[in-house]
């Protein structure tokens, strides 16, 4: 098996944990001897087992003289497990592929030079844009210590998102918002405005997504700054999942007390770029956004979407409508596909736009 080969299996094994290794990377390795794969694994929950731990134990005695391909560099510091580097020198492995370095502190170039001096031949690179774009949230969160933010929205032909009387309540179908389910067991935070909450009364939990379900529930995260949102419904019910409320120093001290008294837990920040801060301090790898136009528009203005994307239902609402965005964004299409009746389309900010 080729080393591109090797890298492509490693990200399909690294996928399946997605939604469990939060906040640390999702990893897969491979280990290959004379072209045959004799190991594989993929990162565990918090406190279990690296990919290459798991490829290691896999392989046995046949790990030594073998390749490891691997999607990020090996760590080479102690965590809640010890360095993978020291795991692949004592198995004798010969030579290790890596796809990126990886960005944190802790590591940065520190796992590949520690293998080189140990003898280990190692070649950085392989499938690396495939790597990158694979690993963007974590990748986002180690480089700037704020989430990947995946902002969502679900409107019209015409581009409304709600219809001027108030209804329907849903645009798409039980497809499209299932697939977006799947987005909120890919993310550690989902996150909405005021407008959305007292509109919606939203339990922003993970309910129709495939398997496997996220390691940890996400994060409720309401963005409130005058305290517009009485501590009541189930976004407030801390046994469905944790809430974070992101508020000012204008909001009610009482409403703010309402907030603690109810098990959430509240953050006075002066910006969303400050809030957002405060999510990758809690480990929040990736924010999804399903806030509304009033949310989705301030943080377009401030540059703070990293990713955007957007269910096209086959519905024209009118101009009575409420529209989806009003701010000027420039937009690279990178993905559409059919969600049944509807069209999902996936788009990252335009370079000129960052």
């Amino acid at each position: 098996m080729r080393d591109e080969l090797a890298m492509q299996r490693a990200m399909a094994l690294a996928e399946t944990v997605r939604r469990l290794a939060p906040p640390n990377p999702w990893v897969g390795c491979v280990l290959l001897r004379d072209g045959e794969m004799v190991g594989e694994g993929a990162t565990a929950a918090p406190g279990g087992p690296h990919a290459e731990i798991t490829a290691l134990s896999q392989a046995g005695t046949r790990a030594h003289g073998a390749t490891a391909v691997v999607t990020l560099e090996p760590c080479s510091h102690h965590g809640r497990t010890g360095p993978c580097v020291d795991a692949l020198v004592a198995a004798g492995v010969a030579r290790v592929v890596v796809g990126i370095e990886d960005p944190d502190p802790q590591v940065s170039g520190r796992g590949v030079a520690a293998l080189r001096t140990a003898g280990i031949v190692v070649d950085v690179g392989a499938e690396a844009a495939a790597v990158t774009g694979h690993l963007a949230p974590y990748l986002h969160h180690r480089s700037t210590g704020r989430p990947y933010v995946v902002g969502k929205l679900a409107m019209s032909l015409d581009g409304r998102v709600l219809a001027g009387d108030g209804s329907p309540r849903w645009i798409t179908g039980n497809e499209a918002r299932a697939d977006a389910h799947d987005l909120r067991a890919e993310s550690q935070a989902i996150v909405i405005g005021s407008g959305t909450a007292l509109a919606d009364h939203p339990s922003l939990t993970v309910r129709d997504a495939r398997p496997p379900q996220p390691a940890q529930p996400p994060w409720r995260v309401l963005v409130d700054r005058r305290g517009r949102v009485p501590a009541q419904g189930p976004l407030f019910d801390a046994s469905l999942a944790p809430t974070l409320v992101l508020t000012s120093e204008t909001a009610e001290p009482s409403t703010v007390d309402a907030w603690l008294g109810a098990g959430a837990k509240v953050e006075r920040v002066p910006d969303l770029a400050t809030g957002l801060e405060v999510l990758g301090r809690h480990g929040v790898l990736q924010a999804m956004v399903e806030g509304g136009p009033t949310l989705v528009d301030a943080l377009f203005t401030a540059g703070l979407v990293d990713r955007f994307v957007v269910y096209l239902a086959p519905r024209v609402l009118g101009g009575e409508g409420i529209p989806a965005v009003s701010v000027p964004a420039t937009l690279r299409t990178i993905g559409a596909r059919p969600v049944g009746n509807d069209v999902r389309l996936d788009y990252l900010p335009a370079a000129e736009d960052r």
